[in-house]
């Protein structure tokens, strides 16, 4: 069984737990850590968990609300990071003292009962990468932080059930809104972020592999609003609003079966 917790998304920091039980055994993946040390500490708690039983770390990519605290909390719990050699670059090459893996597009990480699966996604960052998690039953996608999905994209998400997907911001508001124009076309742009509409029509081509659930992730607090990420994608699954789940900023979500 998967579940898993975002304990906030959002530019404000992003870190998302996944915990995988085979019998009596748990395994947690903590997917980026954007948070710094004392809050992630602070969240874990409410999460009803310890930093000591995150089994490695997982990072997306080199932006400061993905990689946030990671090197402090892995040097201090002694957990395994996993990145892309790209994304290790971009962070200047932290001493990590033996705990850095490389990560890369394709090749399966295994870790306890969980297998991740990473992959390349277009994003304007060295590296980034995004993955899918299976414990053999069930599969989970993390998608966020990424301009346009690509054939790749889909390809690699086919058959999960469960998608944590970025919903960053509704275009008329972004086009409206107070961001100045270089910063509205960065994010608008092909390796920028999703729109709900595009974020939608992700989560429709799914439908036929076997998407039934998706919690939307890194929404933009100027240029979004949880309503039209509902509405959005209420549709496109053709189910109810209030069976939308949203993770935001402070908070993140609850607990969740994936």
């Amino acid at each position: 069984m998967i579940r898993f917790k975002s304990l906030g998304s959002g530019s404000s920091g992003n870190a998302t737990v996944i915990q995988a039980r085979c019998g009596t055994q748990l395994v947690h993946l903590l997917v980026d850590c954007g948070l710094g040390i004392r809050e992630l500490d602070k969240r874990l708690g409410a999460a009803g968990m310890m930093a000591e039983q995150i089994d490695a770390i997982f990072i997306t990519h080199e932006h400061a609300d993905h990689i946030g605290c990671a090197q402090r909390l892995a040097l201090r719990e002694r957990i395994p990071v996993y990145m892309s050699a790209g994304t290790y670059a971009g962070v200047r090459e932290p001493d990590l003292d033996g705990l850095l893996h490389i990560a890369r597009d394709g090749q399966a990480i295994a870790i306890g009962a969980l297998q991740v699966r990473p992959f390349t996604v277009p994003h304007d960052a060295r590296e980034p990468l995004q993955l899918t998690c299976t414990d053999g039953d069930t599969r989970l996608g993390v998608l966020t932080d990424l301009g346009h999905a690509s054939a790749h994209v889909m390809q690699e998400l086919a058959g999960c059930r469960t998608m944590l997907l970025e919903c960053n911001h509704d275009e008329a508001m972004l086009m409206d809104g107070p961001y100045p124009p270089f910063l509205k076309r960065r994010v608008a742009g092909a390796w920028g972020h999703l729109a709900n509409s595009a974020a939608a029509l992700i989560a429709q081509g799914l439908l036929s592999s076997g998407l039934q659930q998706v919690v939307a992730a890194h929404l933009s607090e100027q240029n979004n609003k949880p309503e039209l990420v509902r509405a959005a994608l209420a549709e496109a699954l053709a189910c109810g609003a209030d069976d939308i789940y949203v993770a935001d900023g402070a908070t993140g979500s609850g607990w969740l079966t994936a």
